[in-house]
């Protein structure tokens, strides 16, 4: 028999609450061969000191353990403080606490970063929205310091940042360069197809799976991943994209002509076997 066509959704979350394992069946089914599962807080555990990140982390983890029994998904993690999270920590504990737990939050997901049991740092980055000028200066010391841990560990580091234009890129790249890592080992999460190099500055894009977004980067080269950032939100269950669009879209390309079986290899085989099989 042909081997599988491998499709792959570099941005997943699961949550405890939501569908979780039967989602990602739903993916399985649809075509789905692997994703990169991305902790988010979780309700079930509040972040109010260092050892909570690990908890969080740990949950994680579970969840992609319990994933793997059930299905026959290719599944990496990726963990870090979300960086979001800094906004609750400085109202509670002030600033100065909140980044100190943030930074305590980033060596713990480098820690499971180098005993094998996550493949990457993420999402990490700072808010998308306006915040504060000294909230937006603790967050990029933060992110980069992670970006510090993702040199050490030799992995990816998966930012979540505002939306992303090429001057984004460039000041990720000059981040990524500052800290010692590779640009092509920072991956955007959520990026436009940014597939040119005077467009993403050696940053690696991760493009939302919609149709739009794919045939343009697809008129660039193949140099990208697919996401859909789904957040498994029993209230919104289609959040952000429906779990099975990355194979849908995928498969649809293909039957269409517009895709190759050999770009489909680049996307969802070579390029997430380089980042987190290290």
């Amino acid at each position: 028999m042909p081997e599988k066509i491998p499709i792959y959704d570099n941005h997943i979350h699961m949550n405890p609450g939501g569908r979780n394992i039967d989602a990602l069946k739903e993916f399985e089914s649809a075509g789905g061969t692997g994703l990169t599962l991305v902790t988010l807080p979780y309700a079930e555990i509040r972040i109010s000191g260092a050892d909570d990140f690990l908890r969080s982390y740990e949950m994680t983890l579970s969840m992609a353990e319990k994933a793997r029994e059930r299905t026959s998904l290719k599944i990496n993690v990726a963990v870090g403080p979300y960086p979001v999270l800094i906004l609750p920590l400085a109202k509670h504990f002030g600033l100065e606490n909140a980044e100190k737990m943030m930074m305590s939050g980033m060596r713990t997901a480098a820690d499971l970063v180098a005993s094998g049991n996550a493949q990457a740092i993420g999402e990490i980055g700072r808010p998308h929205f306006d915040v504060p000028e000294e909230i937006m200066e603790a967050s990029n010391r933060i992110l980069a310091y992670g970006m510090e841990l993702a040199s050490e560990n030799d992995c990816p580091a998966i930012i979540h940042s505002e939306s992303g234009s090429p001057e984004l890129m460039r000041e990720l790249s000059r981040m990524a360069k500052a800290a010692s890592l590779d640009p092509g080992m920072v991956i955007k999460h959520l990026s436009p197809p940014f597939v040119r190099d005077d467009e993403n500055f050696g940053v690696f894009p991760s493009i939302a799976a919609s149709r739009r977004a794919i045939r343009e980067a697809l008129s660039k080269g193949d140099r990208f991943m697919l996401e859909t950032d789904h957040i498994d939100d029993p209230e919104r269950p289609d959040v952000v994209l429906p779990i099975d669009t990355v194979p849908k879209r995928v498969l649809g390309l293909l039957s269409s002509g517009e895709m190759s079986q050999e770009t489909i290899w680049k996307i969802c085989h070579d390029a997430p076997k380089a980042f987190f099989e290290r």
